[in-house]
C-alpha cells in the first residue's frame, strides 16, 4: 500500500545517499488494490529509485516467496536476483488469470519458478535449493562488491601463491581446436584457491560470466564455453556478457 511504499522509498533514498548496497527480501502478492492509484503510484516511486540507483550502488533482490504484479517489476531492474526452488516465483499475473484468459493450466513454478527464470528468461542470476544456502551466497556476493561506484572492490589476502604454476592447464586445453573442453576447469586453475562465483550459470551456457579473485583482487571473467553450442556468441550469450561487463564497469571491477 501507500504507507509501505513510502517506507521503502525512504530506505532506498538513504542507501543511495549513504552509498550503501541495497538488499531487498521479496515475498508479497503485489499491490493493495483497494487503495487504487495511490498504491500503484508507490510502485512507480520504487521503480524510479531502482533506476536512479542503477550503477551507483549494488542492488540485490532475494525472492523468498511468490511475487506477483508490481512485486516482480522491481527485482528485474536490480543488478542481481536470487531465487529459491519451489519457494520463489515471479510473474506478472498468476496461474488463475492465465487459465481465465488463455485456458492454459499451469502451476506457479511452471509459470515463474526459479528454474524458469534461471534457464529460460534469464531474470534470475542465482537459484538455490534452500533459503539458508541462498542467503549465504548473497553474503558471499556482497563480500566481492564495493559499497558504491566510487569505491574499489575489497581486497583480501590470498594464501594462493602468486608464483604458482599449473601444469594441469597443458592437458585441459586440447591441441585440436575442434575438440570441446570445459572452460570452468580452466577458470578453477587460474583463480585464487579455485573459488569463483558464476553469474547466470544456467542461462546462455555458451558463455561464462563469473566473479573471482586474483592475488586477492576481485576480477570479472568472461569466457566462451566450448561445451555448450561450441561457445558461439548468440543473442542471449551476447546480452548476458554485455550486462555483466556493464556491472563490472559500474563497480570498478577489472
Amino acid at each position: 500500500g501507500e504507507a509501505h511504499a513510502t517506507k521503502i522509498h525512504k530506505i532506498m533514498d538513504m542507501a543511495i545517499a549513504a552509498g550503501a548496497p541495497l538488499v531487498s527480501l521479496n515475498d508479497g502478492a503485489g499491490a493493495r488494490i483497494q487503495e487504487g492509484v495511490s498504491a500503484l503510484a508507490g510502485y512507480g516511486g520504487i521503480f524510479q529509485r531502482n533506476t536512479k540507483a542503477s550503477g551507483v550502488i549494488p542492488q540485490i533482490s532475494v525472492m523468498l516467496g511468490p511475487c506477483a504484479g508490481g512485486a516482480a517489476y522491481s527485482p528485474a531492474l536490480t543488478d542481481f536476483v536470487f531465487m529459491v526452488r519451489d519457494t520463489s516465483q515471479m510473474f506478472i499475473t498468476g496461474p488463475d488469470v492465465v487459465r481465465a484468459v488463455t485456458g492454459e493450466e499451469i502451476t506457479q513454478n511452471g509459470l515463474g519458478g526459479a528454474d524458469v527464470h534461471a534457464e529460460t528468461s534469464g531474470v534470475c542470476h542465482f537459484a538455490y535449493d534452500d533459503e539458508e544456502t541462498c542467503l549465504a551466497e548473497v553474503r558471499y556476493l556482497i563480500s566481492m562488491l564495493p559499497s558504491n561506484n566510487r569505491e574499489n572492490p575489497p581486497v583480501h589476502e590470498s594464501e594462493d601463491p602468486v608464483e604458482r604454476r599449473s601444469d594441469v592447464l597443458l592437458d585441459l586445453v586440447p591441441a585440436d581446436g575442434n575438440r570441446p573442453y570445459d572452460m570452468t576447469k580452466v577458470i578453477e586453475e587460474l583463480v585464487d584457491d579455485g573459488d569463483y562465483l558464476e553469474v547466470h550459470e544456467r542461462w546462455a551456457r555458451n558463455i561464462i560470466c563469473a566473479l573471482a579473485r586474483l592475488d586477492g583482487q576481485v576480477v570479472g571473467i568472461v569466457a566462451n564455453q566450448p561445451q555448450a553450442l561450441a561457445g558461439v556468441l548468440d543473442i542471449e550469450a551476447s546480452e548476458k556478457a554485455a550486462r555483466f561487463v556493464q556491472m563490472c564497469d559500474a563497480f570498478n571491477i577489472p
